[in-house]
């Protein structure tokens, strides 16, 4: 049976002997007889750590360890579990999930006055977001809303919107956060196209700083009312069709103007040409429609074939990047390796991919950051600090010329593992 935290009043009631720290702002100066370590380091808030390491020289079998910690901004350190080593000397506290929320210091002590190091918990702030729509005009309002775990009621968030690569983001908004250290931030664009968008915190001493999982906001050009143009999807996959569609009025009516030649005009989201390859006739009630199947975001607009001169507003499509995600198991212990490999389609040499983790509130969050490579697959490596389940995904987060997408989830079940099988404490 491994060890497990024993109440303190036990201990006690035994009679051992083990000096407390005096009330102070620091540990006591460690010796090499007890280490320590924790895994995982650093944690999103809330995620469960498991504290471990060995006393060392004779006579080490089941001794007394006492774990203390001081949380981030607290003037002093406290106990807070007692356990017995095994026969090895090895010993281990378990912090339930939900239990560690902000940075926070620990050491443990054992017999007479052998000490720790002092460890250094680092924590990251968990950031939701929600958008009041993912499809809106030119200067029509959307309302990004989400919190901030824990608390950081007063505190300042930023609404970011990432650089056309992908790599960068710049803030375009800013709000506080409210007694419920929730947020909500309007934000409306003057031109058309996609908009990858986040919210960050930015850190304090409590926290790491943390950002939400990003959201893709498209954004048209308000209709023209007597030339309308309308996609059957904003956003489609890789590989997929849509229709583009509208109807033409007579100038300045609602009155529609039939068996008109129209063109379907083209470019790539990021150039400045239009091409105009496709034509139809609008029926008896002014309507057209065309088939497209573009391999990138595109900008279309219809215009008139004849005099005079008329065109649509300008209509952004989508088109949206394909990831898979394959885990090398779906089952491993505490301390090993899971490797988290795939593909983008279309090709994304170069661009940055995001390993993300699902949190204790339910939503997903970024943990590591990577580069797709030049055949367009990735890697990940993730190393598990405690046992029970995790949900990973990857997600590419848009670059321009396509609009980022998240892989399907993947469930990584954990089980325990012996402390001595752990990398070694110090």
């Amino acid at each position: 049976m491994r060890p497990r935290l024993i109440a303190l009043a036990s201990l006690l009631a035994a009679g051992l002997a083990i000096a407390a720290p005096t009330v102070a702002n620091a540990a006591p100066r460690h010796n090499h007889g007890l280490t320590i370590n924790a895994t995982p380091n650093p944690i999103l808030a809330g995620e469960g750590v498991l504290i471990y390491g060995q006393l060392r020289g004779t006579d080490i079998g089941h001794k007394p360890v006492l774990l203390y910690h001081r949380v981030a901004g607290a003037p002093r350190f406290t106990l807070v579990g007692v356990t017995r080593t095994d026969s090895h000397g090895f010993y281990e506290f378990t912090r339930a999930e939900g239990v560690v929320l902000t940075r926070r210091s620990w050491f443990v002590r054992s017999l007479g006055h052998l000490h720790s190091r002092t460890l250094h918990e680092q924590v990251q702030a968990l950031v939701t977001l929600a958008a009041s729509a993912t499809s809106t005009d030119t200067n029509h309002p959307i309302t990004f809303t989400g919190t901030v775990t824990p608390d950081h009621r007063g505190q300042r968030v930023a609404l970011q919107v990432a650089n056309a690569a992908g790599t960068r983001w710049h803030t375009v908004k800013s709000g506080r956060l409210d007694g419920a250290s929730s947020y909500s931030i309007t934000q409306r664009w003057r031109t058309p196209g996609q908009r990858v968008v986040r919210v960050a915190f930015p850190g304090d001493f409590r926290n790491n700083a943390g950002a939400s999982d990003p959201v893709t906001v498209t954004v048209q050009q308000a209709q023209i009312a007597d030339f309308t143009i309308n996609t059957s999807n904003p956003i489609i996959d890789f590989g997929q069709a849509a229709t583009i569609s509208g109807t033409l009025d007579q100038p300045g009516t609602t009155n529609p103007e039939p068996n008109t030649a129209v063109n379907l005009c083209s470019r790539a989201a990021q150039a400045n040409q239009f091409s105009c390859p496709a034509a139809t006739t609008t029926d008896a009630n002014g309507n057209y429609s065309f088939p497209v199947m573009p391999s990138s975001n595109t900008v279309y607009v219809v215009k008139t074939v004849l005099p005079p001169n008329r065109h649509s507003a300008r209509l952004f499509e989508g088109v949206q990047d394909l990831i898979t995600f394959t885990p090398s198991t779906t089952s491993t212990q505490v301390g090993q390796v899971v490797t988290f490999t795939g593909t983008v389609t279309p090709d994304k040499a170069g661009d940055v991919i995001y390993l993300e983790r699902l949190g204790k509130d339910n939503r997903f969050h970024v943990v590591e950051v990577r580069t797709v490579r030049f055949d367009s697959t990735y890697q990940f490596a993730w190393k598990f600090g405690n046992s029970g389940t995790a949900v990973f995904r990857a997600r590419i987060p848009g670059d321009g010329v396509n609009v980022g997408a998240a892989s399907p989830p993947a469930t990584i079940t954990v089980a325990p593992a012996p402390v001595a099988t752990l990398p070694p404490a110090s």
